[in-house]
């Protein structure tokens, strides 16, 4: 099976490289074989699935390296971690918070500070053919110190990265950025940061302005489970929006945030769409009439979101998608998206990263802590995750199909599926850049 996909692939390369293509169709073509085995694994996998035709390839190539690629919601390729630092922390007693918090910090930051990890890093992007990531630069939460965690890591990084990959805090940046070849972050926080002292509304949330001005453009609702806001998704049940919420909400829109309801319950998505008077987005999510997955959105909230003139964005992640869970599965949701409600509401928010190829052999430095568990080990289900039982098995290449990578082949299946030149635009990155540019419309 695997000799039969990779003789497939083989020859479907050679052909889109090979045949008769203009001097920009060989261009995109070249572009789709890469030296990093892991990137041109999962292309090969994803291929075979799909099985397009020669010209299915060389068109969905052309089209995919003319587009504005934005994905509504992800995450830059993750460095891997130093070993050797990372044991020595264990061995020094660090607590499990502390490595957890490690772990994170270097995944997130060594591309700006090693040059190997900066080639990978630079490598993957580039491959992506994505111009810019809604990135998630705030951990799961309301706290604002909490937030304002990951917001360091990702400044920091596109401090040391600019102006090769920067920060965006405007939609015509990014616009800029695909003219002069160069990448962007555009931040993202999973929660509105709310100080939790109830004294007044004003004051509950005046660090939606702070946080703003630091460069997040987006924030989610609820993060799973239930907040003074409304309820996440995760709940078993969804109260709705609260009235608070609904005053956040205004403030939201007010500051310019777009407001996203990837995590909220769907009532509460439902709610929020018709409080808000600025588009808003479930960036990351799945049709539920596909397959009902708490994570995806029923018709009648996606509706609802894309009347505010919104989108949701289709993630990568096997089990929102069901079915087998990959790449066809993936396309499955974008074309019932593209058709039940209309090409100007759809996007990609993959939900998923690219890791490092040298992440297996910096773990293998990692040992034990003094009292013999594991360093790399983390204690109980974290509470943000706490999700009701549901089973669900991927086909065996379903996530490799769905790399972060295969953005590529993704236009690929868009090409194959029959959708037109403007809603692979649209679906690409112009929906995305619109509602970007709707919400920072003044009130």
């Amino acid at each position: 099976m695997r000799t039969d996909r990779r003789q497939f692939v083989k020859t479907a390369l050679a052909a889109a490289v090979t045949c008769r293509l203009t001097d920009a169709r060989r261009a995109s073509a070249d572009s789709l074989a890469s030296s990093n085995d892991m990137i041109q694994q999962a292309r090969q996998v994803a291929l075979s699935i799909l099985r397009p035709s020669d010209r299915e390839i060389a068109r969905g190539l052309e089209l995919h390296g003319q587009s504005l690629v934005i994905d509504s919601y992800g995450f830059a390729p993750r460095a891997a971690i130093d070993g050797q630092a990372y044991q020595q922390a264990a061995l020094g007693g660090a607590s499990d918070g502390e490595l957890v918090d490690l772990r994170e910090d270097m995944s997130m930051t060594r591309y700006a500070t090693d040059e190997l990890e900066r080639r990978e890093f630079f490598e993957a992007f580039r491959a992506s053919g994505v111009t810019c990531i809604f990135q998630n630069a705030g951990e799961e939460g309301n706290d604002p110190l909490r937030l304002l965690k990951r917001l360091s890591r990702f400044t920091f990084a596109t401090d040391v990265l600019g102006p090769q990959c920067s920060k965006a805090i405007d939609p015509e940046q990014v616009v800029a950025a695909k003219r002069a070849d160069r990448l962007c972050l555009a931040f993202t926080t999973n929660g509105v940061p709310l100080r939790q002292q109830w004294e007044n509304t004003r004051d509950e949330l005046r660090d939606v302005r702070l946080f703003h001005q630091l460069g997040v453009q987006m924030m989610h609702l609820t993060y799973n489970r239930g907040n003074p806001l409304g309820d996440g998704c995760g709940e078993a049940n969804d109260g709705g929006v609260s009235d608070f919420g609904r005053v956040a909400i205004k403030e939201l829109n007010r500051q310019g945030v777009i407001v996203d309801v990837a995590h909220s319950g769907w009532r509460t998505s439902l709610e929020a769409a018709k409080a808000s008077s600025k588009p808003i987005v479930a960036s990351h999510t799945a049709c539920a009439a596909l397959h009902k997955h708490y994570r995806g959105k029923p018709d009648d909230t996606i509706q609802a979101i894309c009347d505010t003139g919104g989108l949701i964005g289709i993630c990568c992640i096997p089990k929102f998608l069901g079915a087998a869970g990959d790449i066809r599965a993936f396309l499955d949701h974008l074309d019932y998206a593209i058709k039940k409600f209309g090409a100007d509401h759809v996007a990609i928010g993959t939900d998923v990263a690219y890791q490092s190829r040298n992440g297996k052999a910096e773990r293998a430095k990692v040992g034990k802590r003094p009292d013999g568990r594991s360093a790399l080990a983390v204690s109980g289900p974290r509470w943000g995750h706490l999700w009701p039982d549901f089973k669900f098995r991927p086909a065996d290449d379903a996530v490799q199909s769905l790399a972060w990578t295969n953005w590529p082949v993704f236009t690929i299946g868009l090409v194959q599926r029959g959708h037109t030149d403007e809603t692979i635009h649209k679906v690409l990155g112009e929906n995305m850049l619109r509602v970007w540019r709707a919400n920072q419309q003044a009130t």
